[in-house]
């Protein structure tokens, strides 16, 4: 038996063909992926809001669709299990910049003037006109803070002609007790994160549901001292920085005035556009008059 020098020859092996994903594998991977970065965007970056009420009014119509920069103010991971009220621990990100009086803002609900901190997931859309430290008045329905009139913005209204004088109390208006209205009210002082509140059993009223929802309990007796968790107490550090939120549709609006300030992890995003807008009133299964109902002079509008 015969060989060529160097050996056996090398006999070609059988090269081995990698499997290929089918298409309904690719189909999925590109869905999965698309879905993971629709997440992304919604939660870190912008989203997008429905307007169901006329407190904004004009500036923000009702059937005006909001696109919101959740990134500027700082994102934060998900607060709530999805479609639930069950809170989770969460992380903010850094923000590029903090709310600023003017900006149009989104923010959880603080709560109702009857209970602590709500429990959920509903958000408002105000115009911010005051920010930590400042003192906000309001002198027949002309608004000012730190002393200097706040404009009324170019969209916002007024319906109603006649003003509540000062010292006519609304029951309905925060903090409960105070001697204020809608049309005057104030001067009030925006606590800031490491503020010492002092109060007694005469004015704890101010601070009280301040100190609630914080997360501490507060009781006192008529004419007796106050306590915070069980502990006499005549001052109290303040955790959070607060706003002033207060809706451009000054007389139909339900904002600070009423419900109280807003803590700073409470503000989700500035809105942005309106990238979509139809009349809320045309309830019809023609598509021809939804059509109509779109307000295209509205799309693409800056909100300011």
């Amino acid at each position: 038996m015969t060989h060529e020098p160097g050996g056996f020859l090398a006999q070609p092996s059988e090269a081995k063909e990698l499997p290929r994903k089918g298409k309904v594998r690719d189909y999925i991977e590109v869905f999965g992926l698309t879905v993971l970065v629709a997440l992304f965007l919604k939660t870190f970056v912008v989203e997008a809001y429905q307007i169901p009420t006329g407190s904004m009014e004009n500036t923000i119509l009702v059937g005006d669709f909001l696109l919101v920069n959740k990134f500027i103010y700082g994102a934060r991971t998900p607060s709530y299990i999805p479609f639930t009220g069950i809170k989770l621990p969460y992380m903010t990100f850094p923000a590029i910049t903090e709310p600023q009086r003017g900006d149009v803002v989104v923010f959880e609900y603080p709560g109702n003037l009857d209970e602590g901190m709500h429990q959920g997931t509903t958000e408002f859309v105000k115009r911010c006109i005051g920010i930590p430290g400042d003192t906000v008045k309001i002198i027949d329905k002309r608004v000012y803070v730190n002393s200097q009139e706040f404009a009324l913005p170019p969209g916002a209204k007024l319906d109603r002609e006649n003003i509540r004088p000062k010292g006519f109390r609304d029951y309905g208006v925060y903090p409960i007790g105070a001697p204020f209205n809608g049309d005057n009210y104030g001067p009030v002082v925006l606590p800031k994160a490491g503020d010492a509140l002092s109060f007694d059993e005469k004015d704890i009223y101010v601070w009280e549901k301040l100190i609630g929802r914080e997360g501490h309990i507060v009781s006192y007796a008529q004419g007796g001292p106050v306590y915070i968790d069980g502990v006499s107490a005549k001052t109290y550090r303040v955790d959070k920085d607060y706003y002033f939120m207060l809706g451009d549709n000054r007389d139909n609006s339900l904002d600070s005035r009423f419900w109280g300030y807003v803590p700073r992890d409470l503000i989700i995003g500035k809105a942005l556009a309106i990238y979509w807008s139809s009349e809320d009133s045309v309830a019809s299964d023609s598509w021809f008059e939804k059509l109509l109902s779109v307000r295209l002079r509205r799309i693409g509008t800056l909100v300011r």
